[in-house]
């Protein structure tokens, strides 16, 4: 398994936006094969920044998420929302083991 922490900073004018591109793209991404979880989290001390943590079954189902077309839509519609680039650190998941 694998997972990805995606660490956002939005403008602050862009909040709402964000986050209901980010629903879009969720509720889309959690019936995709292989994804395990798909969860969007807002900082409480810092209602700008936000972490996307993916997790996928393998590799291969997770470089799939980034061919779908609402990824590409959500890519596109949040690109000019945020305050600098988004940074994605992948993980290999060791527990729970499955």
């Amino acid at each position: 398994m694998i997972a990805t922490c995606v660490h956002v900073q939005v403008k602050s004018e862009h909040v709402a936006g964000f986050i209901e591109a980010c629903r879009k793209n969720h509720l889309a991404s959690v019936s995709e094969p292989g994804n395990i979880r798909f969860d969007i989290l807002q900082s409480k001390n810092e209602p700008t920044r936000f972490m996307l943590y993916e997790a996928f079954s393998s590799e291969e189902a997770a470089a799939a998420h980034k061919q779908t077309d609402h990824y590409f839509i959500w890519k596109d519609t949040v690109a000019p929302y945020m305050a600098k680039p988004r940074q994605g650190d992948p993980f290999t998941m060791l527990m729970p083991e499955k």
